[in-house]
């Protein structure tokens, strides 16, 4: 049976890497890579990066296009299942292309709003999957503001961008990932936020306030900074008063 490491490698800082992520990392021969398109590269060389500095055997670097998912209709789930299921196919030519252990690097944690593991779960091949927990965006985000994700004895809700604007603030602290339309400008003006894109990253911009204080300049800097970049990512904690 073929061997897969699906290995978080954090938010973006390269000391984000835990020891055992290096270990697995050095256990892989192979290293896939979805190519995102060239607005994206700096990911894809942060990764190459790791490899760089913490490889110590010879490995075949892998990339592929990623398969493009349609995004101009309301059925999203269905789109997201044709888009995993062609990004299965693409796994299972790339362990029929090259022997030995499959690595694949993620973004933050292979548990949170990531997508491989599903993935893994549609391929043909019969393979073995280890898993290595990652540092994530919320993670980092409440450590650079100096906070924490629940107050005592309070519980704290993960969610979208799209879910939050569907259903509002389901609890009193919320984290929101995967927001491209700054759902946050919908709530009470008094809900605090604290906003964090391009985390762990020399890039990295912070914001934090109330809503009606922060929420407008939130819109003018993610704007702006989605143009310079032609990317982004970023999250928040939104906490009711």
């Amino acid at each position: 049976m073929r061997e897969i490491r699906v290995i978080g490698i954090g938010a973006g800082d390269p000391e984000h890497l835990t020891l055992q992520a290096i270990r697995a990392m050095n256990d892989c021969d192979v290293f896939l890579h979805m190519a995102k398109g060239t607005e994206k590269d700096s990911l894809a060389a942060l990764r190459r990066q790791l490899l760089a500095d913490h490889m110590t055997h010879p490995f075949t670097w892998m990339e592929v296009e990623d398969p493009s998912r349609d995004r101009s209709g309301p059925a999203y789930v269905e789109a997201v299942a044709d888009w995993h299921t062609a990004r299965a196919a693409l796994y299972d030519e790339a362990l029929a292309q090259h022997e030995g252990v499959l690595g694949i690097l993620v973004w933050g944690d292979p548990a949170l709003y990531d997508s491989t593991l599903r993935v893994i779960a549609l391929m043909s091949t019969p393979v073995d999957v280890t898993v290595i927990p990652g540092i994530t965006a919320p993670q980092t985000l409440a450590a650079q503001h100096a906070v924490t994700w629940n107050r005592i004895a309070g519980s704290v809700h993960v969610t979208t961008g799209r879910r939050l604007r569907d259903e509002g603030m389901t609890a009193d602290d919320v984290i929101v990932m995967l927001d491209s339309q700054n759902s946050f400008l919908g709530l009470d003006p008094s809900v605090e936020i604290y906003w964090g894109a391009y985390l762990g990253t020399p890039s990295e911009i912070l914001l934090s306030g109330s809503i009606g204080t922060v929420g407008s300049q939130i819109e003018k800097v993610r704007a702006e900074a989605r143009t310079e970049h032609g990317w982004i990512m970023d999250t928040y904690l939104l906490r009711r008063p």
